[in-house]
């Protein structure tokens, strides 16, 4: 993950910010859409805390990237957690596709293939840890 990069993902997450609900609710829309083997995992959840939690853990991490080994204890106690609820390591490839889908429809036009390639690098380094840390 290079500087610019980290500088993508921080200055376009501020654009998330203001319309986390409506991110959310995308997100897990389009998750649903593409893996709905996944959507058993939620069943007992209530969705709009989800997002509401979904979009928190984001934005810590996004505030986090200059530093990750600060947040790596948290991150892997995230994916052990993740275990315990049934996720398994190729649910990560939904996620992060969902993940995008909703970066391109919220941000529009502010969604560069720049801005993608730093927000595919961010995801798969996150991703690629938490599986890592559950095998």
């Amino acid at each position: 993950m290079t500087p610019q990069q980290i500088e993508l993902v921080k200055s376009s997450w501020k654009s998330v910010e203001p319309i986390s609900v409506a991110a959310a609710a995308l997100f897990y829309g389009r998750l649903f859409e593409i893996a709905p083997e996944v959507k058993p995992l939620f069943a007992k959840a209530d969705m709009k805390e989800q997002g509401a939690k979904l979009m928190k853990m984001i934005g810590m991490a996004v505030a986090s990237l200059d530093r990750l080994d600060e947040i790596m204890p948290a991150v892997t106690a995230m994916a052990q957690r993740h275990v315990e609820y049934g996720v398994k390591p190729e649910d990560y490839q939904p996620v992060g596709a969902a993940l995008l889908w909703t970066l391109e429809k919220g941000l529009g036009d502010a969604f560069t293939p720049d801005t993608k390639e730093a927000w595919t690098t961010v995801y798969t380094t996150l991703a690629g840890a938490m599986i890592a840390a559950t095998e």
